[in-house]
């Protein structure tokens, strides 16, 4: 899925995941003409996708041309106060002008630094407003999305990922689903410096294969870095810092790292690459048509896929493979990124086993074999699960919809001390939908996990920690489990 932002969304997806997303699509019904206006492997199916029939497979009832993502234009009058008066005078504060915005819609494939000031985003902000607020506005206030609070207590020597176990049974449930937790977008643990280093490496090898754009895409790849440093010098102000000097402009700060990247010195992917270890995918609304495009993405932790054979589709031309994407669930996810807010971002996990610990895995890579046997000398240390966490959201200015995920890896033999986990992975190893286990291709490694799930399961069992009657079902704690907490913040010392 290369990375479009909903590529990856619903490429990899379960229906339990699509009647999730077709429930949210439903609560962002769409406002038509605005009156203000065959390798084996893949990534873990990831995402979530609505589902919902369109008659004789007919095109979709909706021309999205005439529907335009919500505005939060009306921000401008306040944040005008914070600018300087040459620039505050740029901002038009108020409503736009119907006729103007339809004719001045900003062309697909343009640079919005080459755009006349009238020139309008599709939430109606112009250009000549976008160049007001300069580098760096204040993406928190203008997409209703707060700042994370400051992590003051975290230490990088030490620092773990919170232990996702996105397990569910059964499928049919729609809790797939959830809104961003704001302070834990972007998650810095103790790997962070050795996965920057092993994405560069990954980089300098592969090219354009996890790293590219297209013309239309520079306001939105800007803007979702601009989001991520704002971020990271809220969320972790004792290792990250942003700086501005007339000679230099402005400069971000790695504390960890101990260098300092000149943001006008490179793209604002490369920007990421440098100091974001997770992926991000870009996709941009084509005038033309209302729908959305794969434009930019910096996508270093795919699995049979990458950039290349994915940048500039369509939403559903990237999901072409998918089983029954275009009899159930064209419609509804061209209706839910139509209509997503900014200040509703949604999270969710998706996993799958591993021998190793595999980040980038293309078509024909040789650690791909692993997926085509049952090892008989396959030692249980070397099973993982695999873990992309992923968020959606659209951005403020541009319009552009981001989906971005980040890969973590747990050794199976954690699941032990974990009450309940063992029982629930090994149910769905043993009992899921066959197609949907043989899209998860799990089957390589069950062989070796599927007696140590069951044996930890009758141990907790034996030992009281779950009852001996529990009838295997999601969590209520999920994506965790009952004392996951405790265990984090022991591992890390706290």
């Amino acid at each position: 899925m290369g990375v479009m932002v909903a590529a990856v969304l619903l490429m990899f997806m379960t229906k339990e995941q699509r009647d999730g997303l077709l429930d949210a699509g439903r609560s962002c019904m769409p406002t038509i003409g605005r009156e203000r206006r065959t390798s084996t492997s893949k990534t873990p199916p990831r995402s979530v996708s609505p589902e919902q029939k369109v008659p004789n497979n007919g095109p979709s009832p909706v021309d999205y041309k005439d529907i335009f993502p919500p505005s939060r234009r009306e921000l401008l009058a306040q944040l005008a106060e914070r600018i300087f008066p040459p620039q505050r005078e740029r901002l038009r504060a108020g409503q736009v002008d119907p006729a103007a915005f339809r004719k001045g819609l900003i062309p697909f494939t343009a640079d919005y630094r080459d755009c006349g000031p009238s020139t309008y985003t599709p939430t109606e902000f112009s250009i000549e407003e976008i160049k007001a607020l300069g580098d760096f506005p204040d993406y928190a206030e203008l997409s209703g999305v707060p700042l994370p609070a400051a992590y003051t207590h975290f230490k990088i020597e030490t620092a773990l990922p919170r232990p996702y176990r996105p397990f569910r049974w059964a499928y049919h449930q729609t809790m797939s689903l959830t809104r961003l937790e704001p302070d834990w977008w972007l998650e810095v643990e103790k790997s962070y410096a050795a996965r920057i280093a092993e994405r560069k490496e990954i980089f300098a090898k592969h090219g354009k294969l996890v790293l590219n754009y297209l013309p239309g895409s520079e306001l939105g790849c800007k803007e979702i870095m601009e989001t991520c440093l704002q971020f990271l010098c809220a969320r972790y102000p004792q290792y990250f810092a942003l700086s501005h000097t007339p000679q230099k402009g402005y400069v971000f700060h790695n504390g960890i790292l101990n260098n300092e990247t000149i943001i006008s010195s490179m793209h604002p992917l490369h920007v990421l690459l440098e100091n974001v270890p997770e992926d991000f995918a870009v996709m941009v609304r084509n005038p033309e048509d209302g729908c959305y495009y794969f434009r930019a993405g910096a996508i270093c932790s795919s699995l049979g896929w990458n950039v290349d054979t994915k940048l500039g589709l369509q939403l559903k031309d990237i999901h072409a493979p998918v089983p029954d994407y275009k009899e159930k669930m064209e419609f509804s996810m061209d209706r839910y990124f139509s209509k997503l807010p900014t200040s509703r971002p949604i999270q969710r996990g998706s996993w799958g086993l591993e021998v190793d610990t595999p980040l980038f895995m293309p078509r024909n890579d040789p650690h791909e074999a692993y997926r085509l046997s049952q090892s008989p000398s396959l030692a249980l240390s070397r099973v993982h699960l695999r873990v992309d966490w992923q968020t959606l959201r659209r951005l403020p200015l541009s319009g552009c919809i981001i989906f971005n995920f980040k890969a973590l890896f747990t050794p199976l033999e954690e699941f032990r001390d974990e009450s309940y986990i063992p029982a629930l992975c090994a149910k769905v190893l043993r009992q899921g939908k066959e197609n949907m286990m043989r899209y998860k291709n799990t089957w390589h490694v069950e062989h070796v996990a599927l007696p140590a799930l069951e044996a930890w399961a009758r141990e907790q069992v034996e030992a009281g920690h779950v009852p001996a009657d529990w009838q295997v079902h999601t969590l209520e704690e999920s994506p965790w489990f009952p004392g996951w907490e405790e265990k984090w913040k022991r591992q890390q010392g706290f």
